[in-house]
């Protein structure tokens, strides 16, 4: 039961990367590509079957435990370009909201802590281009200022990761970011407590799983949707145990 009384629902926090089709030359990594008509067609049955998506801020209320319903989180990770072109029409479409974490270091360049890996240099928004999203009804999270493995910094660099993030992205929206990713998922205990002192209200990780009420705010697993997923794959992570089982 959560705090309204209501039986707690699973909340399924859906986790992507670019919206956009596959370059030839993406060799490794390629899930982390959702084609934008497989976006489309995902949106399109969670209204279906009556879910709003939300962004982490919207869903605060139900992530505490304070609301209950038929809600999917939807957060996009990095800050990539083909989010505003692809993702940003079709969640408009229908009324969703959604969470995109970006890198603040890396606004109006490219992926530079994997690009070499993936053969490949994807283009982050711009600061104008996040100001769009934003302007367009979704969210602004952080996601560290250049996407270290922060487990692996000392106290002071890390520190500086989080809240530094935080700061330049408030200072270029002129609106508080109260929500956080671990890149890489890379996080322990002390990591999440730099996130919480940062003052961010809730972080995600890749520790796979839907979300509940009652669990910690700074350490929430998420849904993976990869490009080989297609539409009774995706229903089944959302409507069944499956990712649970794979905590």
């Amino acid at each position: 039961m959560n705090a309204s009384g209501h039986p707690a629902v699973p909340i399924p926090i859906l986790m992507y990367h670019n919206i956009a089709r596959l370059p030839r030359e993406v060799k490794r990594n390629r899930s982390l590509y959702v084609n934008p008509g497989a976006f489309a067609r995902q949106m399109w049955l969670l209204h279906r079957l009556g879910y709003t998506g939300l962004s982490m801020s919207a869903a605060m209320p139900y992530l505490r435990g304070e609301k209950s319903g038929r809600v999917a989180v939807i957060t996009l990770d990095d800050g990539y370009a083909d989010n505003l072109d692809a993702a940003l029409p079709v969640l408009q479409r229908y009324r969703f909201s959604a969470t995109c974490y970006v890198v603040s270091g890396a606004l109006g360049q490219h992926n530079t802590w994997d690009a070499d890996k993936l053969s490949v240099r994807k283009p982050m928004m711009t600061p104008t281009q996040m100001r769009a999203w934003h302007a367009g009804g979704m969210e602004v999270g952080a996601h560290t200022r250049t996407h270290p493995h922060l487990t692996q910094l000392q106290p002071s660099r890390m520190q500086d990761e989080i809240g530094g993030c935080k700061a330049d992205l408030e200072n270029l929206l002129g609106q508080p970011v109260s929500q956080f990713c671990y890149p890489y998922g890379d996080m322990n205990e002390h990591v999440a407590e730099a996130a919480r002192a940062a003052g961010f209200d809730a972080a995600t990780t890749t520790r796979r799983g839907r979300a509940r009420a009652g669990m910690d705010l700074w350490q929430l697993p998420r849904v993976p949707v990869v490009r080989q997923h297609v539409l009774p794959q995706f229903a089944s992570r959302i409507l069944t145990g499956y990712e649970d089982r794979r905590r």
